[in-house]
């Protein structure tokens, strides 16, 4: 059941920025129509840039028109629960001036003194901003059952090295209980629907191991470019941006033992096992288990689209990858030898992110298939995005004379629920830091963990200027050499389309 979250004051720094504007408001005001705020609670947003509180509420009108489909007289009441302060977040003196203004605050609303920070800003800034939060007093506790929150968003850490001196110094102000680092990915309901169907449907369980599973592939493919945000992608990347946090968190969902309960601690202990028991790379393995790809300049149907290199703020000489697919081991009695195949990648054919479970086929095939169908049948996909559901396929006879076999689905969607509201990941993770739920974030020591696998593949990337990057023409389904991870040479990526029961190797740009 969904708890009303306690009283306090969220404060976001970096509300000028496009997150906020977009996700956060919007998420928000979600939850406040949905009556899952507190009674007594405000937003203080906080930026550099001089707002008063009646121009800041002004300028989120346009955004939460476009991403609630709602006009302006809806939000008049919404709006009212807004304050902006500007300081400058690297100035220390400038602090002083946000206590002052939070207890106030807290005095006009009659709440008691708990805060929840979100750091919306640039991963440099989430060391002094906590910094000067606690010079300040604004992370103590001012009474027994009071608490002070921070969500970070992500990147946590750029490699191993900047990951561990970043968590050493947010623990120098805020506990570990304290630190809620944000994955949106995991506030997708889909993916908390890996574990209900498996931990919910006792028929699974028999099935979920390397008995019966022979591969599993994760894909988060995108259609789009970099969009204007070379600048930022080019020092980013595939590997950065989607593989540490976001895929390899989906995966740990997969491999995960059963919990022993639903508490935080107890899923996030399984989740660290996983990422304890995944097979380091070798020097000698990077060339032949991760493949990464830069997406260059192709004509579909009469529509040009640029190279990555040719894109604003690129590096043209850039070697950053827009397509990473890799090859994975969990060292485990469930998962021994049964290879993960994970995959991201922009300018493919459509934005789909999906989790396909291959079943091995049965050991004796006494009815007459062929290789295509083979690869069509057991299967089990959970779809993330879009067209949000799970479909499981397997074969079935052809009506009709003899023994022929056909692949069938068996599917089902969330859209079919007419009647239920899907939320936003960002409104579920918001309400879970408001309510002290931490289980759909990021722990510190998983965040070294992924971070400790792709060390070696980031090593050998930066010191080996002979390892390849392979081009793919933007619109296709990433390099072709991508395939050759895979064990047969007669099995591929699954090509998975935008609507989950429709799939096709060629799908819409």
């Amino acid at each position: 059941m969904i708890q009303q979250a306690h009283d306090h004051i969220l404060v976001i720094f970096g509300a000028s920025g496009d997150l906020t504007e977009r996700k956060l408001i919007p998420s928000i005001y979600n939850l406040y129509t949905k009556k899952l705020l507190p009674n007594k609670f405000a937003i203080l947003g906080v930026s550099r840039t001089e707002y008063s509180d009646d121009a800041y509420r002004d300028k989120l009108i346009a955004s939460l028109e476009k991403e609630t489909g709602k006009d302006k007289s809806h939000f008049q009441d919404f709006l009212k629960l807004i304050y902006y302060q500007a300081i400058n977040t690297q100035n220390s003196d400038d602090y002083a001036n946000l206590r002052i203004r939070l207890e106030k605050l807290a005095k006009t609303i009659e709440s008691s003194c708990n805060y929840l920070f979100y750091l919306s800003t640039p991963p440099s800034l989430y060391e002094p901003i906590s910094r000067f939060l606690k010079q300040h007093g604004m992370t103590e506790s001012c009474h027994e059952k009071s608490w002070k929150r921070i969500i970070i968003e992500k990147p946590f850490g750029y490699d191993l090295a900047s990951a561990i001196e970043l968590n050493h110094k947010i623990h120098d102000y805020f506990n570990e209980d304290q630190i809620y680092r944000i994955d949106h990915y995991l506030g997708k309901e889909t993916v908390q629907n890996i574990m209900v169907t498996r931990f919910v449907n006792g028929f699974f369980e028999p099935l979920w191991n390397r008995n019966f599973i022979d591969r599993v592939e994760i894909t988060a493919a995108e259609s789009l470019g970099v969009e204007g945000r070379g600048g930022y992608y080019d020092h980013s990347g595939a590997l950065r941006d989607m593989i540490q946090n976001h895929l390899l968190q989906t995966a740990a969902f997969i491999a995960m033992e059963p919990p022993a309960s639903l508490d935080a601690t107890s899923i996030r202990n399984e989740i660290m096992k996983v990422f304890q028991s995944i097979r380091p790379y070798k020097d000698s393995d990077i060339e032949t288990h991760v493949i990464r790809g830069q997406y260059t300049e192709s004509n579909l149907q009469g529509k040009v689209f640029s190279a990555y290199r040719n894109e604003q703020g690129v590096d043209p000489n850039s070697k950053t990858e827009t397509y990473v697919a890799l090859k994975l081991f969990i060292d485990n009695w469930r998962w021994g030898n049964v290879p993960f195949y994970i995959r991201t990648g922009k300018r493919l054919p459509t934005r789909v992110s999906e989790i396909a479970i291959h079943f091995k086929t049965a050991p004796h095939q006494i009815f007459y298939t062929n290789p295509e169908i083979d690869k069509q049948i057991n299967q089990l996909i959970i779809r993330i995005q879009p067209d949000e559901g799970i479909l499981f396929k397997f074969g079935m006879k052809v009506p009709g004379a003899g023994f022929m076999v056909q692949p069938v689905n068996m599917d089902f969607k969330y859209a079919d629920l007419s009647d239920v509201n899907i939320p936003s990941a960002y409104e579920r993770l918001i309400l879970d830091c408001m309510n002290g739920d931490a289980t759909l974030y990021s722990r510190g020591d998983a965040v070294e963990a992924t971070w400790k696998f792709l060390k070696p593949v980031q090593e050998a990337w930066e010191n080996n200027k002979d390892m390849k990057i392979f081009g793919y023409p933007s619109g296709t389904w990433g390099p072709e050499a991508a395939n050759e991870l895979f064990n047969d040479k007669n099995t591929t990526w699954r090509y998975p389309c935008k609507n989950l029961t429709n799939d096709g190797q060629y799908c819409e740009l």
